[in-house]
């Protein structure tokens, strides 16, 4: 089916890395009403301010606060002799940090529970990706969970990290220690 002609039909919302949608379209002659789920997601863009200009055009200015926030907090923490781990080797996080120009100085290490990512390198930050026992092992004061949407997740996972007074930390949408 050629995009040129089509329109979309009907929206499912999937779970997939904080929230993906899978979209269906018909030909435009198609007589098929589109499903509520469909104007349900336009209403949503709508509240977001994804239908208007003026929400892409400050996005930037979130962006930079963002990273700004992060390598703040990051730079007092090293500055007080405080350690910094980060959890979860995903794109969306190493994004961030690539962005915010952190490397190993401020985050020495990225746990994360998938095998096949251990004994890696994150690209750009290069930072070492290890399994999360080291977490227990090197006892940092914070985490910075990267896949912030997964943040409860990870938290109730890793508990231990608080019997030892480690704190959480989130970088999005605001900096924030728990």
């Amino acid at each position: 089916m050629s995009c040129r002609h089509c329109r979309v039909w009907d929206v499912e919302r999937l779970p997939t890395h904080g929230g993906s949608l899978r979209v269906y379209g018909v030909q435009e002659d198609d007589a098929r009403p589109e499903t509520p789920a469909v104007q349900q997601v336009l209403e949503d863009e709508e509240r977001a301010g994804l239908r208007d200009l003026a929400g892409y055009r400050n996005f930037q200015a979130w962006a930079d606060r963002v990273k700004d926030e992060l390598l703040a907090f990051l730079l007092e923490q090293k500055r007080a002799g405080r350690t910094v781990a980060a959890y979860g080797a995903a794109a969306k996080g190493n994004t961030l940090l690539n962005y915010a120009g952190v490397k190993p100085d401020l985050v020495p290490f990225v746990c994360d529970a998938a095998p096949s990512k251990q004994g890696k390198y994150l690209p750009g930050s290069h930072l070492p990706i290890l399994p999360p026992a080291a977490l227990r092992e090197r006892k940092p004061d914070f985490v910075l969970i990267l896949p912030w949407n997964l943040r409860e997740e990870i938290r109730a996972e890793l508990d231990y990290v608080e019997a030892w007074g480690g704190q959480w930390v989130t970088a999005v949408p605001e900096l924030n220690v728990f």
